[in-house]
């Protein structure tokens, strides 16, 4: 193995001051390591330009303006203009905790993989609602804990919010695909097929911001369970009857609330009762009420829209053969080289 040379690459769609906030981050980063920043504007009517070159004087960066064609081919195109051997993928409403880069040099060196991922973790400037969100999306009780921290086998499949690649890995796979979202996991499982190895480095973790509304964040789950059985189709073997539990909550709670009203209430229940220990662990997480009480929301938000998605998704491909990209043409970038 070569000498590990880092290149984090970002693609950023009309959010400079996003940009403003993760550079900031870099400053603060601990240990004395050689890497490259390459910031990828995908076609933004508010570009980042200006905030860039102010960090010039402290930072290797790199900047390039390209036509809109989504993150993926973003980011495969970042990769293709940075200099180093070893990739790291960012979204842009990310911040790095100042002992990121230390952490991923260590476990690269020590126990080389050509693909990672990382957790994501609320910061304490977030807003209510993005900690909400977050409890909602990483915690045991609502996700079984795989995007914060949480891995049950060697075949994770790394989210390019936080995600390392490295060069031969990337140039033996081709990269990103042109859908999106979802393009992460069809890069792992690609990779995982072509024999490289994808781990989760547990203490790898940002602070990721996510959505900073309710609405953003329906449509952005239920994108999730749309993609899903697209997915499940491209790779066979990746299907697993876990990908139908949201759906299943949602089909559940619907039964109960009817059986309710005709004298059962065992089902309600035992809702009340899963409910209540989301609101208690997210209580003690966060230690804020507020936190707390909308974090039951995020949950119902959650499996609302991925498993609305996903049983959509899946009527249309499996029960009426709809082509995915006909059917869902909001799915998948055009002009992507």
């Amino acid at each position: 193995m070569n000498a590990l040379q880092f290149s984090f690459i970002i693609p950023v769609y009309n959010r400079p001051d996003e940009v403003e906030e993760l550079l900031n981050s870099f400053k603060a980063l601990e240990g004395d390591f050689l890497y490259e920043i390459v910031i990828i504007e995908d076609g933004s009517s508010i570009d980042c330009k200006s905030v860039v070159e102010t960090f010039k004087t402290d930072l290797d960066i790199s900047y390039y303006f390209k036509p809109n064609s989504g993150p993926g081919d973003s980011r495969n195109y970042g990769m293709q203009k940075a200099k180093n051997n070893y990739f790291i993928i960012l979204d842009s409403d990310c911040l790095l905790p100042p002992q990121y880069l230390s952490i991923v040099h260590s476990y690269v060196s020590s126990t080389y993989v050509d693909c990672f991922g990382g957790p994501d973790a609320a910061h304490e400037s977030f807003t209510n609602l993005q900690k909400a969100i977050n409890f909602a999306m990483t915690s045991i009780i609502s996700t079984g804990g795989i995007r914060g921290g949480k891995a049950s086998d060697a075949k994770f499949e790394p989210r390019s919010f936080n995600m390392g690649l490295s060069k031969k890995a990337f140039l033996d796979s081709g990269g990103y695909g042109i859908i999106h979202p979802g393009e992460d996991p069809d890069l792992s499982i690609r990779l995982n097929g072509l024999g490289y190895k994808t781990v989760l480095i547990k203490d790898a973790f940002v602070y990721h911001k996510r959505r900073v509304s309710w609405q953003k964040f329906y449509t952005q789950v239920h994108k999730f369970g749309l993609v899903r059985p697209i997915l499940n189709q491209w790779h066979p073997k990746t299907k697993r009857i876990t990908y139908w539990f949201p759906t299943l909550f949602m089909l559940g709670l619907m039964i109960a609330i009817v059986l309710f009203f005709i004298g059962y209430r065992l089902p309600l229940l035992g809702y009340g009762i899963y409910l209540i220990i989301a609101f208690i662990l997210s209580l003690i997480s966060n230690r804020n009420l507020s936190v707390a009480i909308q974090s039951i929301l995020a949950i119902f938000i959650q499996f609302f829209g991925y498993g609305y998605g996903f049983l959509k998704s899946t009527f249309a491909i499996s029960i009426l053969k709809k082509n995915p990209q006909q059917h869902f043409p909001k799915l998948f970038f055009k002009n992507v080289k």
